[in-house]
């Protein structure tokens, strides 16, 4: 696989969603848990949807259980809880492993191009955020601590920024 946009994921309903869709938007892609310290970021992650979604800014959210069981439901009971909670209208996506032998593999891309502290790959907790630029590249992981709003100015700096000619990928 060459870039982000190669990557098929199922929505929280199980449709085939490729990250094609995506193309020339800034996005903020997320692992979120329901039943988590951080789950309460879900306002603050829908706040930022709805401030820069006009702008071609998407947040994609991608439910997953390895942190402590923190997301056991049913797609269905994770759709509802966070619409019902937080009124979240971004994209949620089918729940997903991030490490491990069965990592997704938009999360084997996404930590190639960005680990963590001390060059680690592993994803530590729920809510890592990853923002990645019109290009498809990832731009900057933010920790589970990093606060949406405090994500807000370099959304902004990449929103404000033509995307690179692919061609010089």
């Amino acid at each position: 696989m060459s870039t982000i946009y190669d990557i098929i994921c199922h929505t929280i309903t199980g449709e085939e969603q490729p990250l094609s869709t995506y193309k020339n938007k800034v996005l903020l892609i997320i692992n979120t848990a329901s039943k988590c310290g951080f789950t309460p970021q879900f306002h603050g992650l829908e706040v930022l949807y709805k401030q820069y979604q006009a702008q071609g800014f998407e947040v994609l959210g991608f439910p997953c259980n390895q942190f402590g069981s923190q997301d056991p439901g049913s797609h269905e009971e994770i759709q509802n809880f966070c619409q019902t909670n937080f009124g979240v209208s971004f994209p949620m996506f089918a729940k997903i492993e991030v490490n491990g032998p069965n990592t997704h593999p938009l999360y084997q891309h996404l930590k190639n191009q960005a680990p963590g502290l001390l060059g680690l790959k592993a994803i530590k907790w729920n809510f890592t955020k990853f923002l990645v630029d019109q290009s498809g590249r990832v731009q900057e992981r933010f920790a589970p601590t990093t606060k949406p709003e405090d994500i807000a100015s370099a959304i902004q700096g990449l929103l404000s920024t033509p995307p690179l000619d692919p061609s010089t990928r």
